[in-house]
């Protein structure tokens, strides 16, 4: 009498590509991605600044991941400016707290003076993981997760979960969500030194 127990059965792997936007919102993009020259400007003359860079990555209820990469470059806000100021005399615990991760769908472009996203979507703020990137690279990655069908626009990041300072305030072109969908938000302030 045999015992033996055999088993058969064959396996396979397949790499799954990451989908990409399309050129159609690319292009249309592009203007947010342009709006970024006086950052370059700053950085090959060695001039201090801050600024925020904002990349995307939509995933579709069904599992799909749409690459959207680097979607918008700004300043940071003068809210966030005179904060630090106000930090670097009496440090509270809300100084490293700048995680808090919100989209909206306003259409108005970020400006210096923002104190909060233009127009909310209904979803709550989400907790980011904080990093350093490098050593002049604060960063910030939370996933916002969509109940109904919207076109995202516009994206914060905050130093708690509702009211707060707004860092920085970022738009780009419409990306369509569903229910089931979420964005994978990552936000990179960085911080050049110079003079």
């Amino acid at each position: 009498m045999d015992s033996g127990v055999l088993f058969g059965g064959t396996l396979s792997a397949r790499k799954e590509k990451r989908l990409g936007p399309g050129v159609r919102w690319k292009v249309a993009n592009f203007p947010k991605l342009l709006k970024g020259w006086r950052i370059i400007v700053a950085t090959i003359f060695n001039i201090p600044t801050f600024y925020g860079r904002l990349y995307i990555t939509l995933r579709k209820a069904d599992g799909k991941l749409v690459e959207y990469g680097l979607a918008s470059v700004r300043v940071v806000t003068t809210a966030f400016v005179e904060y630090m100021v106000d930090q670097l005399q009496t440090e509270t615990s809300a100084w490293g707290d700048f995680k808090f991760h919100d989209s909206g769908v306003g259409v108005t472009g970020a400006l210096v003076g923002n104190t909060d996203i233009e127009t909310t979507d209904g979803e709550s703020r989400v907790t980011g993981t904080q990093a350093e990137n490098a050593s002049t690279i604060y960063e910030s990655v939370g996933t916002i997760a969509y109940s109904t069908t919207k076109a995202i626009t516009e994206h914060g990041l905050f130093n708690i979960v509702t009211g707060g300072v707004l860092l920085d305030r970022h738009t780009f072109s419409a990306i369509n969500v569903e229910n089931g969908d979420s964005i994978e938000f990552t936000y990179r302030l960085t911080c050049v030194a110079g003079g």
